[in-house]
């Protein structure tokens, strides 16, 4: 079996031990419990999209290991070809759930990574990660598992390394080496889609030297395996996703981040994929970054097309033409097609590894990444203009008030304009949940920060090249080198 159904994948959450808590509570059912229903719903709507013959081809693949249909999301990208289709596939997700399903796509980006990374330490080293890794990914194909990953670490004080760090648990760590595994100790801070994973892919967070030799860990978890607690964080819509009715307009789909403390976890010999390799540590975070990059063009540019939709929708309940708003119109497709079209063309210039693997372009997958932390964020503006003030958080009662029997009758009175009243409060929802709620996904720090981003494009950018065109263009016989800071 190499596809579950949707009732299948509610089932396996529910078999997980519960150690996943919020607002100081423990929640024994991540399926129906208000703070995290909506992110398993978005997540499972995978599931049943790949149960849907229209849609089953543009969210499942074939796996090179065994033959048989598997999630996109547990695939080795091996061709431009399937990494166009990762993107067009995080796009459709947008689509169907409104919002964002990044457990799976930070999962996936982490087996690709290891996929790479695990190969080039057999390779060098003589090590039998790769086999390790390739064991489990058969299994988790198998299974259908959803994955969520885990990279960043708490860091502490940013201007100290982790062994200089007072507290050594601010990172990650081996804490101890049996021949049977590992123990780990510390912390993954702000991991998407946890309460929606099966499993957890845990890579390292940053490039470590020899000094930070334990700080270079990679394996993968049961989510609910023994010594690790979860915490749900706070989102700035909790109150409002718990609410029925318009005030929540997307009702199977919401963005969970979670903290994850390792009290002395113990990790089975089998699913540890990197221990004490410092030197891979680098390689394994620009691995990530590199199609994680590329294929968040495609999520930005579905989450640009909902606040398109919505903005126009509720203009138009209010009796305005969409040509009224050609220009600003113009200028969200243009942000939109930005951001895909680059995760696009980062994989088109990319090259085939030894491995097999295919490698986006680190070039253009960090330009991308600046793109992604800048055009959504003008995109909303642009969707809030052009919806008004009903479509900004505060400004349009609430559904139950819309609903009172006191009072209701009031309100959709004077709501009532070229559309019913309900249709303007539902579009304009949707323009607030887009904008400002819980359909944003962390566009400006999501896979990391747009200024670490910017150090690849420097390092990247071959700039003595660019002199050196200049140079000889302008007939310059001598050399200038760079003038000492």
């Amino acid at each position: 079996m190499a596809l579950i159904s949707y009732d299948d994948y509610l089932a396996s959450l529910r078999k997980l031990r519960p150690n996943i808590h919020k607002f100081d509570q423990l929640i024994t059912d991540v399926t129906t419990h208000p703070a995290t229903r909506r992110t398993v719903e978005g997540h499972g709507w995978t599931f049943k999209a790949a149960a849907d013959p229209n849609l089953k081809d543009k969210v499942t693949t074939v796996s090179h290991l065994t033959g048989e249909p598997i999630s996109r999301y547990l695939s080795v990208i091996r061709s431009p070809e399937e990494m166009y289709a990762n993107s067009a596939m995080k796009r459709l997700m947008f689509h169907l759930t409104g919002t964002c399903t990044g457990g799976r796509c930070a999962g996936w980006a982490a087996l690709n990574a290891m996929f790479v990374t695990t190969w080039e330490m057999d390779h060098d080293l003589g090590t039998d990660y790769h086999q390790r890794l390739l064991t489990w990914l058969r299994g988790a194909q198998a299974k259908d598992i959803t994955i969520a990953g885990a990279l960043t670490d708490a860091k502490g004080d940013r201007t100290k390394a982790p062994s200089q760090q007072t507290d050594r648990d601010v990172y990650l760590h081996l804490a101890e080496k049996r021949s049977d595994g590992i123990v780990v100790r510390g912390a993954k801070l702000m991991i998407c889609g946890v309460a929606a994973s099966n499993e957890i892919f845990v890579i390292p967070g940053s490039a470590y030297n020899e000094t930070d030799a334990g700080c270079a860990l990679a394996f993968v978890i049961p989510r609910d395996i023994d010594g690790l607690t979860i915490v749900e964080t706070r989102h700035p819509s909790d109150t409002r996703d718990e609410e029925d009715g318009f005030d929540n307009p997307v009702t199977e789909g919401g963005i969970t981040q979670a903290f994850l403390f390792f009290e002395d976890v113990f990790v089975p010999h089998d699913r540890v994929f990197m221990c004490g390799e410092y030197a891979y540590t680098g390689r394994a975070v620009s691995y990530f970054i590199m199609p994680y990059r590329a294929a968040i063009g495609g999520c930005v540019a579905g989450q640009g097309d909902i606040k398109t939709g919505a903005a126009i929708l509720t203009a138009r309940t209010g009796g305005l033409s969409s040509k009224v708003f050609n220009d600003k119109l113009t200028r969200m497709y243009v942000n939109n097609e930005t951001t895909y079209g680059m995760g696009i063309a980062a994989a088109a210039m990319g090259k085939r590894h030894e491995s097999g693997a295919w490698l986006c372009d680190p070039l253009l997958s960090n330009v991308n990444k600046v793109h992604v932390a800048t055009l959504p964020y003008e995109t909303s503006v642009l969707a809030q203009d052009i919806a008004g003030g009903i479509g900004e958080t505060g400004c349009m009662p609430s559904s139950k008030d819309f609903n009172s029997e006191k009072y209701g009758y009031l309100i959709r009175k004077y709501m009532t304009a070229a559309a019913p009243a309900e249709a303007r409060a539902r579009a304009a929802r949707l323009v607030e949940w887009s904008t400002m709620g819980s359909g944003v996904p962390g566009c400006m720090h999501g896979g990391g920060s747009p200024d670490g981003a910017k150090l690849v494009i420097r390092a990247s950018a071959e700039l003595e090249k660019k002199v050196e065109i200049a140079r000889r263009l302008a007939h310059i016989d001598a050399t200038i080198p760079d003038p000492k800071k």
